[in-house]
């Protein structure tokens, strides 16, 4: 197989030999060192389902889109779950993806605490405080991130391993993409944040 190059982020890194992901790695850093990067452009890569990840991600990604940036999430691992649509209860493929979903269930309405979430009472008190002070719900900041053209990737390799289909997530989102293209991205974005 050919190397995936950052001109054609195509290639999944699950389908790269180890060869292929090595030159890949080393043609992003060369790239990065001669290019100069976009300051309009953000990158985020959201891996953290709980509320307290949701909402520091959107919030940035709502406040640098309304600011007139460039802005892309990049929805990976946990991070995916906060985009079930919350009428579905129960997703996968196979027992294990489906066990997987009754103990971590998806929509940023259901999320947790990734501290004190003490029997959902945690997340009830945040939100309490959150409304009481103005900060809009990380499901309505998904929304409003939809409106202000953010580009919100799941991503393709997340959904296959968990046994998530396209219609099991909300809708508006952009088409799912691969790690190399999230990659890319943050090669050129002046902003690129793990949260």
């Amino acid at each position: 197989m050919e190397a995936a190059t950052i001109n054609s982020p195509a290639a999944t890194i699950g389908e790269m030999t180890p060869d292929d992901l090595s030159a890949f790695v080393k043609e992003l850093i060369l790239a990065r060192e001669s290019e100069t990067r976009d300051p309009n452009m953000a990158t985020f890569i959201a891996w953290g389902g709980d509320l307290d990840r949701i909402w520091p991600t959107t919030i940035l990604a709502t406040t640098a889109a309304a600011s007139g940036m460039d802005v892309a999430v990049f929805f990976t691992f946990w991070g995916l779950f906060p985009l079930v649509r919350e009428e579905r209860r129960l997703t996968g493929t196979n027992w294990m993806t489906r066990a997987l979903s009754l103990m971590n269930r998806g929509s940023a309405e259901h999320a947790g605490m990734s501290k004190l979430n003490m029997g959902g009472m945690g997340p009830m008190m945040m939100r309490k405080l959150a409304d009481k002070n103005g900060v809009a719900a990380p499901e309505d900041l998904i929304e409003m991130a939809k409106d202000l053209d953010v580009k919100l990737w799941p991503c393709r390799m997340t959904m296959d391993m968990m046994g998530l289909k396209d219609t099991d997530l909300i809708d508006g989102l952009d088409k799912p993409a691969g790690a190399a293209t999230a990659l890319e991205r943050m090669q050129r974005s002046a902003i690129s944040l793990f949260i």
